[in-house]
């Protein structure tokens, strides 16, 4: 359980970590946008409206990072953004909507720190917002103060630099967090068995007292879950990761997939990669479909390993096979 708690509390660290970057990134922007409308596009409206975003995302962060939970933080977050973002939007909707990309983060944002439904949840959310302020856009009129394009080149320049920014911070984070979620599946698939029939059953093959109805319904469990979710299309998809997919111990996986005649695992999974390409060629149109679009939509991370898994599986190579496939659509 100690294993355990450690991941929990660095996938929390984790998060605080990111949060605490992007509201210093979020003021950072903020602060540049203040000095362009006061010095360069000067909107005394527009400065006291972005000033008090930095009064809103530092003093409020401040007084309520200690005193709720990340999540909590979140979602308050995720609401309110893109509600402040509207004015913004108006302010530029006559000549420019790339303002509407300050609402790209957030369902990535949202994916980072909840379920998918939840991001589902926030994603129907923004679309909304974007329906209600084009009607009030087209339908309403505003004296708002009109730039140049050459004036809104620039600050359309910076938002997608700053987008662009925050993206690659979620993305980074996203990626470091994913990793503690994977160990924290493996520690939890290791502590706890899907169910207690299959623990005794499966503890009677690693101890090669041999079940074979055992061995049988590990296998139809992968076969069916590699056919539902395509894990084989993942280049770095593993048997650990199929392990915490399956909340199965590796061991019990490798002896149902040797007990089908598999030599190994990637024995396995690249038989499914090389069927997919056989399905693959069959469905596309071989003389504009390229070679590296074929490896690399059935799994294979580079033409070498692709080149030499479909020879020794098919006894041709990849060309070859394609060559034969368009010769027979000509007859």
């Amino acid at each position: 359980m100690t294993a355990k708690k450690n991941i929990i509390d660095s996938i929390e660290r984790l998060k605080k970590e990111l949060l605490d970057k992007y509201i210093l990134l979020m003021i950072t922007l903020f602060i540049i946008y203040v000095s362009i409308f006061y010095f360069y596009l000067y909107n005394k409206i527009v400065i006291i409206y972005l000033l008090s975003g930095i009064c809103f995302l530092s003093y409020g962060y401040i007084i309520v990072r200690r005193r709720y939970s990340i999540n909590s933080i979140v979602h308050t977050y995720l609401i309110l953004a893109p509600l402040y973002n509207i004015y913004i939007i108006l302010f530029f909707w006559k000549s420019s909507v790339a303002s509407l990309c300050w609402l790209i983060p957030i369902p990535l944002g949202s994916n980072i720190f909840f379920q998918k439904k939840q991001t589902i949840i926030y994603t129907g959310y923004l679309l909304f917002l974007v329906i209600i302020i084009y009607i009030i856009a087209e339908n309403f009129s505003f004296n708002f103060q009109q730039y140049s394009q050459s004036q809104i080149i620039v600050t359309d320049v910076l938002l997608f630099m700053s987008n662009i920014l925050i993206v690659c911070l979620l993305v980074y984070y996203k990626d470091l967090i994913r990793k503690q979620e994977i160990k924290l599946e493996l520690e939890e698939s290791r502590l706890n068995s899907s169910s207690y029939k299959a623990k005794v059953r499966e503890r009677q093959v690693i101890n090669n007292d041999i079940d074979l109805d055992a061995l049988e319904n590990i296998f139809s469990r992968i076969d069916e879950s590699m056919e539902k979710n395509l894990f084989f299309k993942d280049s770095k998809f593993n048997l650990s990761s199929l392990s915490a997919a399956l909340h199965t111990n590796h061991h019990y996986i490798s002896k149902a997939i040797r007990n089908k005649g598999y030599s190994n695992f990637n024995s396995y999974i690249n038989n499914y990669r090389v069927n997919y390409i056989k399905k693959l060629l069959d469905e596309v149109d071989l003389q504009k479909t390229t070679l590296m679009y074929i490896y690399t939509e059935s799994g294979f991370s580079n033409q070498s390993t692709f080149n030499r898994v479909f020879k020794q599986i098919e006894g041709i190579t990849p060309s070859d096979y394609i060559q034969k496939k368009m010769n027979e659509i000509k007859k």
